[in-house]
């Protein structure tokens, strides 16, 4: 018979398999498990990694490597894949959950885990408020590769040739925006702040990126509308598509700031990135973001001026469920936020005119991301930490 007890990593206890969407696309989910593989190995763990559906190849993986660990990326709806699959080989899982808005199912699987790691303390929040009582859930941040994504100067060539594609004169303000889609992060409240500031200050474009075209098309029709109310459609340019990081660097050394007052945000992957590209960003005050950006430091942050509730939710197969069905709450849950407009005027103003506060705020930034975001610093925490609570 084969030997299938787990076996430890060199001068390590934990002997972990890395289950996400692999293999990694440049979607935020795939670069987190990405990260999070590199940095394990890199920190001296022999790692493992899987896409977290591969059923056969997971199955493959505990015979052949036969970890002790399996570190499954996702959100709670994905705890069949993360979570059971790995229980029933006899693998322990410890789950790394992103935010949904809410938490519907597997309750029970979650309550019985020993250590769950989200990514916010925001998003432990919400397990929390929707009923998980597990005491061992603990906020884990993304990593970023902060030698990768750094500060590139507005005179180095790259720049300058990102700059002139899409259209930003030397004398204007560039803003960006970027997404999986531009509205989720808050791109009309960006689009009516800079119609507050008005001719106060004239000299901007505002670029917003999304992943690989403008859906949800409604979202994008209203957007144009407001450019068109306030009368400044040809300042606002869409791109799309996917784009490496360090193309991505390269975009975000561009801008002058990154607007980002997201309307749901368990993270804030890209925003770290900003800080560590040097650009300071404006964001709001809620949910992630007030674990990764620090008001008057690295960013500034605006005040939330509404709260989405919703009293009931759809809930579909996928979730575990045995059929589509609504679920009624017995009080309304709070799914998103929307950035005080007046107030992320204000702060929009003030970054556009004072080239030096850009200047500290991105050089903060930069300091921070470093210290608290590479991924070989989030990722040798987070296996000291699963070794101490699982005693490994």
């Amino acid at each position: 018979m084969p030997n299938h007890d787990p076996v430890k990593s060199p001068g390590h206890g934990l002997r972990p398999l890395v289950l996400y969407p692999f293999p990694p696309e440049l979607d935020g989910i795939s670069l987190q498990g990405l990260y999070l593989a590199n940095g394990l190995s890199e920190n001296g763990y022999e790692t493992a990694q899987c896409n977290r559906k591969a059923d056969l190849e997971k199955e493959f993986l505990y015979r052949s490597f036969r970890p002790n660990v399996a570190i499954g990326i996702g959100f709670w709806g994905d705890a069949p894949d993360i979570i059971k699959h790995p229980m029933e080989h006899g693998i322990t899982p410890v789950p790394w959950l992103n935010a949904d808005g809410w938490v519907a199912n597997y309750h029970e699987l979650l309550d019985s885990l020993p250590l769950v790691f989200v990514t916010s303390n925001w998003v432990k929040e919400t397990y929390i408020r929707d009923g998980v009582r597990n005491p061992n859930i603990l906020p884990a941040p993304i990593g970023i590769d902060t030698r990768l994504l750094k500060p590139i100067p507005k005179s180095d060539p790259r720049v300058l040739t990102m700059r002139e594609m899409l259209g930003i004169r030397a004398d204007e303000k560039m803003i960006l925006t970027i997404g999986g889609d531009t509205t989720s992060k808050g791109f009309q409240e960006m689009l009516r702040a800079l119609g507050k500031i008005g001719s106060e200050f004239p000299e901007w474009k505002y670029v917003g990126k999304s992943w690989e075209n403008r859906e949800p098309k409604y979202h994008y029709k209203a957007e144009r509308q407001i450019a068109r109310e306030f009368g400044f459609t040809k300042k606002i340019k869409y791109i799309d598509g996917p784009c490496s990081r360090e193309t991505m660097n390269v975009l975000l050394a561009a801008a002058d700031i990154y607007a980002a007052p997201s309307r749901i945000e368990g993270f804030g992957m890209i925003q770290v990135e900003a800080m560590a590209a040097g650009i300071p960003v404006l964001s709001v005050d809620a949910m992630g973001i007030k674990d990764t950006v620090v008001h008057n430091e690295t960013g500034l942050l605006a005040k939330v001026g509404e709260t989405i509730e919703l009293e009931q939710e759809w809930a579909y197969k996928d979730m575990g469920f045995g059929r589509k069905q609504i679920i009624k709450f017995d009080k309304p849950k709070t799914f998103a936020v929307r950035a005080d407009i007046d107030d992320l005027a204000r702060h929009l103003f003030r970054l556009m005119q004072d080239d030096a506060l850009r200047d500290k705020m991105g050089a903060k930034g930069r300091e921070r991301a470093v210290a608290a975001f590479d991924y070989r610093k989030t990722s040798l925490d987070m296996a000291r930490t699963i070794e101490k609570r699982l005693n490994l």
